[in-house]
Order: structure tokens, then sequence, then C-alpha cells
């Protein structure tokens, strides 16, 4: 049976910090590491981080410090930060690596899968959390869980050596025979609740309450559905109102890190979300207003 021993988690945000504090409490700095560039490890080496307002000291690690492949590689970016994530991060990655995405999308994967052998690399989704990072502090009051499985089969001891980790850390944790079905139901759910709530600067209690902004927001899903259609993967109107339901329990005055990150003027990934559906309709020949349009109001919010 195959077993994890150490871990290489790539980016610090709300995500890695969340899931990463959890399983480097459990295993240790030793056995855990945040690996960053040079730039970023100088800059970020003294920083002190707190989670729901307690202190936390996370192991970070210089990318050239890495000597050795890690058994499993957690990557925790944004999107527009994957492809330089995916140039430097060979080091950690041997040939018995299993790699998961933390990322939102459907196609950080395929990215990776583009540098990386397709069978070290899981489905993977993270769910239902409410975590706020506001720079080096963490709040939130779900954890959420990961989700995981194996798209083309074959993959069963890399899942049970992910799922025993998470288990053994507390992780909440699902395996999953239909992971890209439930991939492309998180996908519609941030296609809706994560653009809306930062097109209209607003919260999660607005963007699911009855109205216009729910209204639009619905049918900013629904374009997902016509696209997944195409795809070949089935969603439904029961996807949306179960999205919304889970979103319902999150607080109502939160938002997502899409929104931070317009708040910040950062790049959000708008382009993984409105832009993949976009394309998707191109492709299709599937009209995609609303996602048009939320791609112009949330690129005009941080340009």
């Amino acid at each position: 049976m195959k077993k994890i021993e150490t871990i290489a988690i790539y980016g610090l945000g709300a995500l890695g910090m969340l899931f990463g504090s959890s399983l480097q409490k459990e295993y240790g700095m030793e056995r855990v590491k945040f690996v960053m560039d040079s730039a970023r490890f100088s800059r970020h080496q003294n920083d002190r981080y707190t989670i729901n307002d307690e202190p936390f000291a996370f192991s970070l690690q210089d990318i050239e410090d890495v000597k050795t492949p890690s058994d499993l590689v957690i990557v925790a970016v944004k999107g527009p930060s994957l492809p330089a994530v995916i140039d430097m991060m060979q080091p950690s990655v041997g040939k018995g690596t299993v790699i998961i995405s933390l990322m939102n999308g459907i196609t950080s994967e395929d990215m990776l899968a583009k540098r990386f052998d397709r069978q070290q690399i899981l489905d993977c989704i993270a769910i239902g959390m409410d975590a706020m990072r506001d720079g080096t502090d963490l709040h939130y009051t779900r954890m959420g869980r990961i989700q995981i499985g194996s798209r083309n089969g074959g993959q069963n001891e890399e899942v049970e050596a992910v799922a025993a980790v998470l288990r053994g850390a507390g992780v909440p944790y699902e395996v999953l025979e239909d992971i890209r079905g439930a991939m492309w139901h998180k996908y519609l759910l941030n296609v809706g609740v994560n653009q809306a709530c930062t097109a209209y600067e607003t919260d999660y209690g607005h963007v699911t309450s009855p109205g216009p902004i729910c209204d639009e927001m619905k049918e900013a899903m629904r374009e997902v559905i016509r696209v997944a259609a195409a795809e070949g993967v089935t969603l439904s109107g029961k996807d949306i109102d179960e999205a919304i339901e889970l979103e319902k329990t999150l607080k109502p005055d939160g938002y997502p890190s899409m929104r931070q990150d317009a708040i910040a003027g950062r790049t959000t990934e708008v382009d993984l979300f409105a832009g993949t559906v976009i394309a998707l309709g191109q492709k299709y020949g599937i009209p995609t207003p609303v996602n048009e349009k939320y791609k112009r109001m949330i690129e005009h919010l941080t340009t």
C-alpha cells in the first residue's frame, strides 16, 4: 500500500492555510512544507500568521532548497499563478509523487498533465468552506471538505493514500466515483456565486436571496449547464438549487476569494470562470451573455 510521508504545498492563500495547517499540525513542520520561489520566500519567511486569531507558524521552504521529491504535492494557487508554479515545482515531483489541485475551475488538472504524468494527478475539489484571508490572518467557521477521485480509473492506490493522509489529519474528505461530474458542479457554483458576489461587490447573503441578482446568477449557471452538456457532462436545475443551498450555510456577510482579490486589486480568476464558459460557448455555438457581462464587470473592477 502506497504511503504518504512528505507533503509539499504550493500556495499560501486561504485554501493552502486552511487545509495545510491541519496537515502540518498532524504531521509536523519537517514533513509538510509550503514551497515558494526565492523572492517570495525572502518576503514571507518572517511573517506571523494567525488562524481564527490564534498564532500559527507555517513551515516555509525556498524552492532552491528542495533536493528530493515529495510523496504528495498540493497545488493551492490562484489560476493566474498556475503556469509559473508548474514551471517551478519540478523538484518536488518524482516518479511516485501524487499531485492534487485545490484550485477552482475545471482546467488545472489538464494543465498539470501537460507537464506531469496524468496518472500521478488525482481529480480534486475543495468545497463548502467559508475561509477568508486578510493578509497573514485566516478566519473561517466552516472547513468544508476535499473531494477526490480518479477520472480514468487505475488510481486506486493513489486515491487511498491521499484519503489516508487527509483522514489522519482530520481533514473532511470524500472519495467520489463521478469526480468529473462533481468538478463541474463546483464549477457551476463558482461561475454563479463567486462571480455574482464580485461583479456586484456584495456577499453570500445578498446573491442567494430572491431578487434580480439571484435570478441573473442562476442564468449564468444555466449557461454552464448548456456548455457542460456539449462536453458530455449532465447537470440540471437541481445542481443550481443545491449550489445555492450550500452557499446559504456560509456566513451571510462573507464573500469568496474572487471578491477578496478584486478588493485588493489583484488579478481575479474570471478567465477560469466566465472565460472558460465563453470559450466553450464559442466552440459549440452556445450563447453566454450573462458570463460575458460578468467578465466585463469584473475586469472593470481591477483595471
